[in-house]
C-alpha cells in the first residue's frame, strides 16, 4: 500500500485538492490554491516538494 498525503499551499499553509503518493514525480505542477487564489508552480520527487522562483518580468 502506497503512501499519500495532501499538498499544501507554500504561500497560506492550506491543503489544496491535489494529494500526491509516494511514487509520484511532478515537474512545473502549476499548484492552484482554493483559499488564497493563487496558482505556485512546483516539483515533486519521491514527497519532497519545492517551489520554483520565477525570475520578475
Amino acid at each position: 500500500m502506497n503512501k499519500t498525503k495532501w499538498i499544501l499551499c507554500p504561500i497560506c499553509g492550506n491543503k489544496t485538492r491535489t494529494m500526491i503518493r509516494k511514487d509520484t514525480e511532478l515537474k512545473n505542477f502549476p499548484l492552484f490554491c482554493p483559499k488564497c487564489k493563487r496558482e505556485t508552480l512546483i516539483n515533486v520527487k519521491q514527497m519532497n516538494i519545492s517551489v520554483i522562483q520565477e525570475p520578475d518580468a
